[in-house]
């Protein structure tokens, strides 16, 4: 997954998309509140971290990785490749969060075409706009009236560099797609676009971004997914972009590595730590959407290690810090 170095501070070639975006008011697409339908954050005992824990946990780290990482609640992800049927494995997920005591399951939709388009790390996802309108339709309605809080798309809104304006143009559509899906299949969802984070894009242009891609049709938008940057900056940028949105749309920030701050690298960087924990305080929601340990590509300090596996070495150094 890429996250870029520099600030962009200009909207290029989407401007004249973004022009003609309708105006958001803040909660328009709220119906239940899926805090109020539950009893807690729901802790996944399949994550990719509890998965190695489960599988070696003889292993000098695995009391460490218990402890640290994989009791804590985070965000389960969702690819074309990850889950074949994508309806049934929503549907067990939210499900059994829901037999575990009515516990509130955090989800990533994660499969549009050309994901990560500059990047390539995490290159991938639907084979073209039609594949993707049955994905995220089937995904929707899988969860049905359980109440969850899903990630859209992360990388969406700051990999234009590289687009052209018809492929902007096409990317916008799917987002809006996907949000009027999770409005009108999945009524007690709160649904959140990704606005990248305060070294890729500028408020401003990011803003302007999410207006184009259907921020009306969804709770908020979310910052610093599978980022380093601490929560304060993360908190400023997110209430720069919200002054530029002229509303005050909910946002969550990703604090699963922010522990030690940005040191300038985005891809498996030495030195930092996990952040606090997840919260289920809905004014103020910080929770762990990247996995802890998971790889961000084979670059860094996990040069052998594809983008989204779980890495023990990098999940112990994240505990450390170093």
């Amino acid at each position: 997954m890429r996250r870029a170095l520099s600030i962009a501070v200009t909207v290029g070639v989407a401007a004249g998309a973004l022009a003609t975006a309708p105006l958001i008011s803040a909660n328009a697409a709220s119906a239940g509140d899926p805090f109020a339908m539950t009893t807690g954050l729901y802790v996944n005992p399949s994550s990719p971290s509890a998965r190695w824990v489960a599988a070696d946990p003889d292993h000098a780290d695995a009391a460490a990785i218990r402890a640290k990482i994989s009791t804590v609640p985070m965000a389960r992800w969702f690819t074309g490749t990850s889950d074949a049927q994508i309806g049934p494995a929503v549907a067990a997920y939210t499900g059994t969060a829901a037999d575990a005591g009515d516990k509130l399951p955090v989800l990533v939709a994660y499969n549009l075409p050309g994901r990560d388009a500059c990047g390539g790390e995490s290159s991938g996802g639907a084979a073209d706009a039609a594949a993707y309108h049955q994905w995220i339709s089937t995904f929707a309605a899988a969860i049905g009236d359980r109440p969850a809080i899903v990630i859209i798309e992360p990388d969406s809104l700051g990999d234009f560099e590289c687009m052209t304006p018809a492929q902007i143009t096409e990317r916008n559509s799917l987002l809006t797609f996907a949000g009027r899906m999770f409005a009108e299949k999945a009524p007690n969802t709160w649904a959140y676009l990704d606005a990248a984070n305060p070294n890729w894009v500028a408020p401003t242009v990011v803003a302007k971004r999410l207006k184009a891609a259907g921020l009306s049709r969804v709770r908020g938008f979310a910052v610093n997914v599978s980022n380093y940057v601490d929560t304060d900056r993360a908190t400023q940028y997110a209430s720069q972009i919200r002054d530029h949105l002229g509303t005050g749309t909910p946002y969550v920030i990703d604090t699963s590595r922010n522990g030690n701050g940005y040191d300038g690298q985005w891809c498996n960087p030495a030195g930092r730590r996990l952040g606090a924990r997840s919260t289920a305080d809905p004014a103020a929601l910080h929770l762990w959407i990247k996995n802890p340990g998971n790889s961000d590509g084979a670059c860094g300090i996990a040069p052998s290690t594809p983008a989204g596996v779980f890495d023990p070495a990098l999940a112990v150094r994240l505990i450390n810090g170093r």
